[in-house]
């Protein structure tokens, strides 16, 4: 049965795929996994429940496009084909629209702003995770150019809901959505001149945060292995505390404490 607006797979293109693999199995847990399901080999992050990723070479079509090595994930709907229609409507692009054996049909999206998505009917059901527990994907944030025009859109494309908002002064309002009674992540527009730590502009991008049970003892193994902290650790609303971090490679991802219960 099919179940619009959900997270259903997280996926890292990386110039480095061994070392990627390494990395993150020190730092958060997954085990990678070798399978050839669909047709050709892939890696999969498994974590204590099960598949949460993926990772694989940054296609030569994205690094002519200027990507460096990103997360990049994979949200459920009902019909690839009638929703990348809705996309380009909506004033967004479709970078690719494949059908992989056995797997699922995808599209690579970007929104208005030009933040990049996956939309992704699963061939057969995907069981959910508890996102609230180490190894998972907790939070979803997206860095744009306009929070209030992107949630407007994913609500068309997603289902995604407001949550409310958390002020945050000058930069303005860090806008809360989710699906049902459940938060997924938070918007905000970026301040002007954002850069990365070799002062690179950020461009409008999505942030995933990864659930650890000690979080400087995470971080401590990320950065030994030559990650790089872009803003943290710090404590957040809710109780938790997060760091933002590239790895090795230049993906931008994060790590949280695990929510209250």
């Amino acid at each position: 049965m099919s179940d619009p607006g959900r997270f259903v797979w997280y996926e890292l293109l990386t110039s480095d795929p061994a070392a990627a693999q390494a990395f993150y199995a020190d730092v958060v847990g997954w085990r990678p996994e070798a399978t050839t399901a669909g047709g050709a080999p892939y890696t999969m992050f498994v974590g204590p429940q099960g598949p949460v990723g993926g990772v694989t070479a940054l296609p030569a079509a994205a690094q002519q496009l200027g990507a460096s090595p990103y997360w990049q994930a994979n949200v459920e709907v009902a019909d690839v084909d009638a929703t990348v229609a809705l996309v380009e409507q909506l004033g967004g692009k479709v970078y690719l629209r494949e059908t992989v054996p056995d797997i699922g049909r995808f599209a690579v999206i970007a929104d208005p702003q030009g933040a990049v998505l996956a939309v992704f009917t699963p061939a057969a059901a995907m069981p959910s995770h508890d996102a609230r527990q180490p190894g998972e994907i907790g939070w979803h944030e997206l860095y744009t150019t306009d929070n209030h025009a992107a949630l407007a859109f994913y609500q068309r494309v997603a289902g995604w809901e407001p949550k409310g908002s958390v002020d945050l002064g000058p930069m303005g309002a860090y806008l809360l959505w989710g699906r049902g009674a459940a938060q997924l992540g938070g918007m905000m527009t970026m301040p002007p001149g954002m850069t990365t730590p070799d002062g690179r502009p950020v461009p409008p991008s999505w942030m995933y945060y990864v659930v650890v049970a000690d979080l400087d003892a995470a971080l401590a193994r990320a950065t030994a292995r030559g990650a790089r902290v872009i803003n943290g650790p710090m404590p957040v609303p809710g109780g938790q505390r997060v760091v933002l971090l590239l790895d090795p490679q230049g993906a931008a991802f994060a790590l949280t404490t695990p929510p209250a219960a």
